[in-house]
């Protein structure tokens, strides 16, 4: 197999200027969601994932889209929510992962329906994992529409990985690319470390990638960016 169809094995999706979203079984759903839009069949929608699964990359493709505002979850307020019109677009981000009032959000969830808003939320996991303690936004996001991205799949982290080394104009055999993205935990994040790893490890000792260099990184734990 050759560089060039590594490529070829994943469709690029062009997001956030320059770069490329790649399209794989683990978001191709939440894909479809910003591309369906806006005929959502709720006006709120949830899209959860892991740290680095792509969350923020499709939220600023819907951003561009609908020219949606984007905060996150913390810098909510009354009196901004009640400024907004109808069909105003909003995306609400790491609503597990940072203090809020809850009430505001239980609030922008109810004019979302009242006055036709369309809100995107973001979120590492499901609603009953937030620790909420106001029972009614509890049972509100429980009704709101999820999309999960899943764990990329191995096509989408050997993808990955070759886009990060053209990135770094590095050179990769396929076969030691397919050998790395098969000893790397299943995240997109590992695969960066991974990727840089390999380069610091190339550049410190002076040698090419190759398995044997490969082999090395990995036996000594060193990837951490």
């Amino acid at each position: 197999m050759t560089l060039d169809q590594l490529t070829l094995d994943l469709p690029h999706r062009a997001a956030l200027g320059a770069e490329d979203f790649l399209v794989s079984e683990c978001n191709r759903a939440a894909v479809r969601l910003i591309d369906e839009w806006p005929q959502w069949p709720d006006r709120v929608q949830l899209l959860t994932g892991p740290q680095a699964s792509g969350k923020t990359h499709l939220a600023r493709v819907w951003q561009a889209l609908s020219d949606a505002r984007a905060l996150d979850a913390e810098k909510l307020r009354m009196d901004f929510i009640n400024r907004l019109g109808a069909g105003t677009t909003l995306i609400v981000e790491d609503a597990d992962r940072t203090a809020y009032d809850e009430k505001v959000l239980f609030h922008l969830l109810n004019l979302a329906r009242e006055n036709g808003l369309y809100v995107l939320l973001t979120a590492r996991g499901a609603p009953n994992r937030w620790g909420l303690s106001l029972p009614d936004l509890q049972s509100r996001l429980n009704a709101v529409p999820a999309v999960e991205i899943g764990p990329p799949d191995e096509a989408l982290i050997t993808t990955v990985m070759l886009k990060h080394f053209a990135d770094r104009q590095l050179d990769i055999d396929p076969k030691v690319l397919t050998y790395l993205s098969l000893h790397v935990e299943r995240s997109l994040a590992a695969a960066a470390a991974a990727v840089a790893a390999v380069d610091r490890a190339a550049l410190a000792t002076g040698r090419k990638i190759s398995r044997q260099l490969v082999s090395e990184v990995l036996a000594g734990g060193g990837l951490s960016d």
